[in-house]
């Protein structure tokens, strides 16, 4: 969005009839930016800071946001890690597709799997039905994998399948389906120290941290 201002003013003749009308736009970008830097606040869609180190970030969210890279958010919990993974997502080419968000740690392992990737009629008990998982949801879109350094090996494994080819298997299948999306994940846990204790698997850890991104 480029803020503007709109002058009017209709054209008469000599007898003071109108006969036609002006319209002049201005661009006030520039006039807005020197208004945000004297206010001394930075704003990004729903993101608003004072910070130099947050301002930083917004400068160079657009150039993050039109790649298709993987996105790893890092920063301790509270500091707006989905309102930042939201922002990418608005500003990419793939803002007219879906934007979905799962928390990692809030779901136990087999219910994870079942929701990220889906499953089939009689893959559990419960299962009554097959059901369309996260991932193919979100097809076309971006996925939020919140607290992903919570998610179990197992879980890790099969995500990696997916960012490696792009497939996902869902629970009890033996076929697997293409999907386009594009993954931003954050966590508030030290990846690098969790691989040094393989509590995370190395080689997802350096298929998330294309773009890492601190907050």
């Amino acid at each position: 969005r480029i803020p503007i201002s709109v002058s009017t003013a209709l054209l008469r003749d000599g007898r003071g009839r109108t006969i036609g009308g002006v319209e002049t736009f201005r661009d006030l970008s520039l006039v807005e930016e020197l208004r945000k830097e004297l206010e001394g606040r930075f704003e990004l869609g729903d993101m608003v800071s004072r910070s130099a180190s947050m301002r930083r970030l917004f400068e160079i969210l657009p150039q993050v946001a039109a790649s298709d890279s993987t996105v790893l958010i890092q920063g301790e919990t509270g500091t707006g890690k989905e309102v930042l993974a939201h922002a990418v997502h608005r500003l990419s080419p793939r803002h007219d597709m879906p934007f979905i968000a799962i928390n990692c740690a809030a779901l136990t392992e087999t219910i994870l799997e079942s929701e990220m990737f889906g499953h089939v009629k009689g893959a559990f008990t419960g299962a009554d039905a097959d059901k369309r998982g996260l991932f193919e949801e979100a097809d076309g879109g971006s996925i939020f994998l919140d607290e992903i350094g919570d998610m179990s090996p197992i879980t890790q494994a099969k995500l990696l399948r997916v960012l490696q080819n792009g497939e996902i298997r869902p629970v009890g299948s033996s076929t697997t389906k293409r999907v386009d999306v594009r993954v931003i994940a954050a966590t508030n846990r030290d990846l690098v120290e969790a691989v040094s204790s393989n509590k995370f698997r190395e080689d997802l850890y350096f298929r998330l941290n294309v773009i890492q991104i601190r907050i």
